[in-house]
């Protein structure tokens, strides 16, 4: 195993222990907090595989908008951080069940796959991986359409926060 192989290992395992932790903490702004550090473990898997400037769109984007965002309108819709009403559904043990059997059903459908045993062939010098992306994100022929649908609709989560938030009536109230 080379050291490249080693520390994608250990940051994937960081990753899916975040992950693990995003769904079964109790708290929900702990939660947010897991979050957090799921998603920057996924951009250090980008750092890990050349796309830099996808690993600091990550950073800036998930974890310094779209997470706090959600600490933000947890932290202001809910006046009191304690549930009065059991945190775990009783039928956790059919997701358990689901996820396994997906988990299983992968590894069925891949363990034949040379993927595995391959490694990344390196980048063709002057390949510019930065003036592609933004030709992709700006062309009406690849990602336009969605880029700006993923703009409206943060726009439409950020104003319904604020407009909860601000609104006795919409949000819970003690009036």
């Amino acid at each position: 195993m080379t050291a490249q192989q080693i520390i994608f290992i250990l940051i994937a395992l960081f990753t899916l222990g975040s992950a693990v932790m995003v769904v079964t903490t109790r708290n929900l702004v702990h939660a947010a907090l897991w979050l957090v550090s799921t998603l920057f473990g996924v951009a250090a898997v980008y750092a890990l595989l050349n796309a830099n400037f996808i690993a600091v769109v990550q950073v800036v984007i998930y974890i310094g908008a779209i997470a706090i965002l959600f600490i933000f309108a947890v932290m202001l819709t809910r006046k009191d951080m304690r549930d009065a009403g059991p945190q775990i559904n009783k039928n956790w043990w059919a997701g358990v069940l689901v996820s396994l059997l997906v988990f299983g059903g992968l590894v069925y459908m891949l363990r034949e796959w040379s993927g595995f045993t391959k490694t990344a062939s390196e980048l063709p010098p002057g390949f510019d991986s930065i003036g592609l992306l933004g030709e992709a994100l700006v062309s009406p022929n690849a990602y336009v359409l969605p880029f700006e649908v993923a703009s409206v609709l943060l726009l439409a989560a950020l104003v319904g926060a604020v407009y909860v938030a601000f609104n006795p009536r919409a949000g819970n109230s003690d009036k």
